[in-house]
């Protein structure tokens, strides 16, 4: 079982690797992967996501290119497709600069000013560390101290967006109507 286990872990990280670098699947980004056991059977799960976003469309491609990948091995298997959605996982030091201007929340291994779990803005990398504007003000986090960090999606800036979008719209249509 575990051989087996070992050859599907396998062959489910390469063929992720192809996908991520299949051009027919646009700007693909695996987010995140993982190949355990959970009560003896193997699980695979990987979230995905692309910019625009990601549909149930594309995580049945996804799953049915694995599902080809994987099918010829001897061995069962769970796999979970899923989009990095709208509280999107931080999980490079990349993404603290890709997403500086948006919510996050932000849980360390160690205390730092008095807590473990940081809500704010994102304002990118400093170093080896996430600047995080708080309301109480800047924290810079330790990248090695993240336990986990995700987008927080905030309803009311969305709606805000939407209004201000529509706005500049609906002036830039008048504008030019005569």
């Amino acid at each position: 079982m575990a051989r087996v286990a070992t050859e599907i872990a396998r062959a489910f990280e390469q063929e992720l690797d192809d996908i991520e670098h299949d051009p027919s699947f646009g700007a693909l980004e695996i987010v995140t992967r993982e190949a355990r056991t959970v009560r003896g059977a193997l699980a695979l799960r990987v979230t995905i996501d692309r910019p625009g976003g990601v549909d149930v469309a594309l995580c049945e491609r996804v799953a049915s290119r694995l599902n080809a990948a994987l099918g010829s091995l001897d061995g069962n298997y769970m796999l979970e497709v899923e989009s990095a959605g709208l509280d999107r996982p931080l999980v490079r030091a990349e993404d603290y600069d890709r997403f500086a201007g948006s919510a996050a929340r932000i849980v360390t291994t160690l205390t730092v000013n008095g807590g473990k779990t940081h809500r704010g803005t994102l304002r990118g990398m400093r170093g080896e560390a996430v600047l995080l504007e708080t309301e109480r003000g800047e924290l810079l986090l330790p990248v090695a101290a993240i336990k986990s960090a995700n987008l927080e999606f905030d309803p009311r800036a969305d709606f805000q967006r939407d209004k201000l979008q529509r706005k500049q719209l609906h002036g830039y249509n008048r504008k030019h109507r005569n």
